[in-house]
């Protein structure tokens, strides 16, 4: 389950898009390291988090964006 309700997400997993951006863009350490096993073990989240993160990797300024998709691509 989530710790996070940012914008009144109802999922309970990672499996939402929308979800994933949320936890990248508004997160705190700890729904950071929830999204990252929940990735480990699923790949559908790490799909997930590379769709939500491609289209921000060329702006300087998202560099969460950027790590999440770094390590994605790096496997973890």
């Amino acid at each position: 389950m989530l710790a996070m309700k940012h914008r009144h997400l109802i999922a309970s997993k990672f499996t939402s898009s929308m979800c994933v951006d949320d936890v990248i863009c508004r997160g705190r350490w700890a729904d950071w390291v929830e999204l990252e096993l929940a990735a480990e073990k699923d790949a559908s989240v790490r799909d997930s988090i590379r769709q939500v993160c491609l289209p921000h990797i060329g702006d300087p300024y998202s560099q969460r964006y950027l790590f999440w998709y770094k390590n994605v691509e790096a496997g973890f």
